[in-house]
């Protein structure tokens, strides 16, 4: 191929006359002097450079990754956590400020000796780099203040040595189910965007002990478990691609939520057991702690629901929990009501019994006397008996015998309204506070033991 070389010189333009040079060779060599020329337009004049750095430099191709077409780029890989600012249950992500540290070996910038340079983070636009990303990363940046926070050492085998200070906002998929007793997995990904398996790979510098920062991190409701680091691949369409993915385990600290949430919980519950030693006759001081802790209640679990997830999907600890107190607030204000209605009910069936009882023994007082009359002493026949005076005695004998068959027939269906309502009766209304001081506490104390076993070691 035929072309036509030229060189930018001191701000002139020369060109040679036409050359036989293959296409590649012209692409590279095209690469580095427009290398060149944005160096001279960044840092001034090429030759003000220091003699190592313009060594280096020379007919150096920042587009063109180490080893090109031969053996994949080997990219060891390490962090520094310096702090994780937020983790968020309703956004489903942490914020983190990381240093992330990559080290490689480039042939090209091989220089005699054994120390290294370390050189002004700017010329990072000069040097090939990795293009390593975090993929799960929902809003991340590079601190500048009071330069780019970046840092670039060469040795003199050729290795680099590339860090560089960020804060991302990464997603963390997260199971409420035991909230605040949950134990959360997250994870930070690193993987290549452009390059696959093919041109770079790879790994942790120090496997484990890459990561740095967790074991000293201190957060406000959680504490780091445990972590360790994996060494996977990515699966695209367009290609295998390498990845390291950091796990750390975070348990989050339940006292606080006992001290807000379960212990004013636990209190409601048992003020509303007060009720069953005040007097049944006392309605609106039982009324009153009813419907009083049954309100609190609500509240408290409207205020534990803010902080978290309008999440269909989640039953949390939390939620079954305050559910329970809730029920036996409740039952306790309905406990009540049970009671006061049989009180009630007891009253009127004693009043009804007492005054069938003086309406018996007003009739059974009356029969006797009637009885105990001499017949020499009989009083004169009313007018009706007077008009019937015709009628023979087996007549008479009759008619009493149809009026004490009546006696009879309304006695029984009295007996038995008294029986159905001594079925539908509680035959002492305060049995039932009685029994409920005994039952309230204790199913309480067992169902805790039940929710507490269950969801601290199951």
């Amino acid at each position: 191929m035929c072309v036509c070389v030229c060189v930018f010189t001191q701000g002139l333009v020369h060109c040679s006359e036409m050359l036989h040079i293959p296409v590649l060779t012209f692409v590279t060599l095209s690469l580095a002097l427009l290398s060149r020329q944005t160096l001279g337009a960044q840092y001034g004049d090429w030759d003000e450079l220091q003699p190592t750095i313009q060594k280096l430099m020379k007919g150096y191709n920042r587009y063109l990754r180490p080893d090109f077409n031969g053996s994949p780029v080997e990219i060891g890989m390490s962090l520094d956590i310096a702090s994780i600012d937020a983790i968020s249950e309703i956004n489903m992500d942490y914020t983190a400020t990381i240093f992330l540290r990559q080290r490689w070996r480039d042939s090209r910038l091989v220089f005699p000796g054994n120390e290294s340079v370390s050189v002004d983070g700017r010329l990072v636009s000069l040097l090939w780099i990795p293009d390593t990303f975090i993929p799960d990363s929902k809003r991340s940046f590079l601190h500048d203040v009071t330069v780019e926070n970046r840092l670039i050492r060469i040795f003199s085998n050729g290795s680099v040595l590339y860090a560089l200070r960020i804060t991302a906002t990464i997603a963390c998929n997260m199971d409420l189910t035991k909230y605040p007793m949950d134990r959360q997995v997250c994870t930070l990904q690193l993987e290549s965007w452009g390059y696959n398996l093919q041109d770079v790979v790879f790994y942790w510098a120090r496997g484990n002990d890459s990561v740095r920062g967790l074991d000293t991190l201190r957060l406000a409701q959680y504490s780091v478990e445990s972590y360790y680091t994996s060494v996977t691949q990515a699966v695209y369409e367009t290609g295998l691609y390498p990845k390291l993915v950091l796990h750390f385990a975070l348990r989050r600290n339940v006292l606080f939520f006992i001290l807000e949430t379960y212990v004013p919980s636990i209190l409601l519950v048992v003020l509303s057991w007060v009720s069953f030693w005040i007097s049944q006759s006392s309605v609106p001081a039982r009324t009153c702690i009813g419907v009083t802790t049954v309100l609190t209640m609500t509240t408290l679990m409207m205020g534990a629901r803010t902080s978290l997830p309008n999440a269909n999907c989640f039953i949390k600890a939390i939620d079954v929990y305050l559910g329970i107190c809730f029920s036996f607030v409740f039952g306790a204000l309905l406990e009540y009501a049970i009671a006061h209605f049989c009180s009630v009910q007891h009253q009127t069936i004693a009043d009804l019994q007492r005054d069938l009882r003086k309406e018996e023994a007003e009739g059974n007082g009356a029969r006797p006397a009637l009885s105990s009359t001499h017949s020499s002493q009989l009083m004169p026949l009313d007018h009706a008996q007077q008009e019937e005076g015709g009628q023979s005695a087996d007549g008479e004998g009759g008619a009493v015998g149809g009026a004490q068959g009546k006696g009879r027939g309304l006695g029984s269906v009295r007996e038995a309204l008294r029986k159905a309502a001594a079925a539908f009766s509680v035959q002492n209304p305060h049995n039932i506070d009685r029994h409920a001081r005994t039952i309230f506490p204790l199913s309480f104390l067992i169902i805790n033991i039940l929710y507490w076993l269950y969801y601290l070691f199951l």
